[in-house]
């Protein structure tokens, strides 16, 4: 699992500029929920090979009692139970406050691992200006300038040390018969009750593995003699031998539930439609490259015009997903599950889909002979041969002269071919083009 840093701080410290640093972005959010978050993003950061989740957290103010600032110092604490390692940044040039007080009392006393960052460090005497923020009783000062990108390297690798964090990633023997899913969707859409209701239904011999936070719990169970792998973002835990699932909606649990899967089962509500929440999850399942499956639940709560209503706004929130096949179910009276099913089997079948090259470069030899691609400037693209780049999403790799001036249209043009050719659905689709170089340019412009 990725390791997730969370920034805490006063207004105006350089929170968000050293989170746009860490993810090497300017807008670097990958998750911004809706009615969740006051300043709350999520990002996906790199160093090396290990990859890690920044929480980006809006000013942090612990005995808030009302309005906004009581609901972002809430959202605040839910960032920090959420994170391995709080990183709570102070201003040098400003200097310590009495607010800084307040958050080190309140880290202090939760007892999260935590490391003291002192921003807008650039040219400034560390061992004089910083010996204030001693006072704060957190340890060691790291002088750091975000804006600059001084030092930030160095505070990332000791939060990794600090967590003792293995060098490589952990390889394990997974069994590929195994279907990894997530049932994924904002709170209250019936996750708990679909996946009661499987527990119920499949009679599985089932056993929880939870961890810390950051830990999805996973249960193993077979149906119709097909293995599964379920990872939970609805807080499933066992009581005894009686399973329990939990409505306790945790942003980092469902991206790390998305990175762990083969397969995201995006559950909708029908009663409400199409939230920017569900576009920001369903989107971060396509960034991630997971076959998905729609399933719209509650349909039996609606009528005919309702209906009509949320197909529309799947349509027009959610058009990136017209791969994925959807179905409209109610997990309460157990209605519509089996095609569900069928559906996130195809989906993995079509996501490890192995393709060989001489089909490829048929169906692309034929796809140019229907429709050529769009001439570019003096020259029209020449697509000459195409083979797998990969699977899980499946990749293709097209090789010839002047791709670069294939546009987006004759792309997805390409893909329908490749998706209706090996029968493939459920499964984005990954189309790279390789421009083959001119051994003789450098000779013919000497």
């Amino acid at each position: 699992m990725k390791p997730v840093l969370a920034l805490v701080g006063r207004p105006n410290v350089g929170k968000s500029t050293l989170f746009n640093r860490l993810t090497k972005s300017r807008d670097a959010i990958v998750a911004d929920f809706a009615g969740l978050t006051r300043d709350r993003h999520y990002g996906n950061g790199k160093q090396g090979r290990q990859e890690f989740i920044v929480i980006d957290t809006g000013g942090f103010e612990p005995d808030a009692s009302s309005g906004i600032y009581k609901e972002m110092a809430k959202q605040t604490r839910q960032a920090v139970a959420e994170a391995d390692m709080v990183i709570f940044v102070v201003d040098a040039r400003g200097g310590l406050s009495a607010q800084d007080h307040d958050i080190a009392k309140y880290l202090r006393k939760i007892g999260k691992p935590c490391l003291l960052v002192a921003n807008k460090a650039e040219g400034m005497l560390e061992g004089i200006q910083l010996t204030e923020f001693y006072e704060l009783g957190l340890g060691e000062v790291i002088a750091i300038s975000a804006a600059h990108g001084q030092g930030t390297r160095g505070l990332v690798e000791l939060a990794f040390e600090s967590l003792n964090l293995p060098d490589e990633p952990e390889e394990t023997d997974e069994d590929p018969s195994v279907i990894k899913l997530a049932v994924a969707g904002r709170p209250n859409v019936g996750k708990s009750t679909l996946i009661n209701t499987w527990l119920g239904e499949e009679r599985l011999v089932a056993f929880d593995m939870p961890g810390t936070t950051r830990d999805a719990i996973s249960v193993p169970f077979e149906r119709q003699g097909q293995k599964f792998e379920l990872i939970d973002t609805a807080g499933l835990r066992r009581k005894g031998k009686v399973f329990e699932a939990i409505e306790k909606f945790s942003v980092v649990k469902t991206l790390q539930a998305i990175e762990s899967a083969n397969v995201v089962l995006l559950l909708l509500d029908a009663e409400q439609g199409v939230t920017d929440q569900d576009a920001h999850i369903a989107g971060y399942a396509l960034e991630s490259g997971r076959a998905m499956v729609l399933a719209i639940n509650k349909w039996d709560a609606i009528d005919e015009y309702q209906r009509q209503l949320v197909q529309r706004s799947i349509e027009n929130r959610l058009p990136f997903l017209s791969f994925a096949n959807m179905h409209f179910i109610s997990a309460k009276k157990r209605q519509g599950l089996g095609p569900v099913w069928a559906s996130i089997v195809q989906a993995h079948k079509s996501a490890m889909c192995k393709m060989s090259t001489p089909i490829l470069t048929r169906l692309l030899l034929e796809a140019v002979q229907f429709q050529s691609p769009q001439r570019g400037g003096m020259f029209r693209p020449k697509l000459r041969y195409a083979h797998q780049g990969g699977m899980n999403p499946p990749v293709i790799v097209i090789h010839g002269n002047s791709l670069e001036h294939v546009t987006d249209t004759y792309k997805r043009f390409l893909e329908g071919r490749f998706r209706k050719a090996f029968s493939l659905a459920g499964t984005p689709m990954r189309i790279e083009m390789k421009t083959s170089t001119n051994p003789f340019a450098d000779k013919e412009s000497s």
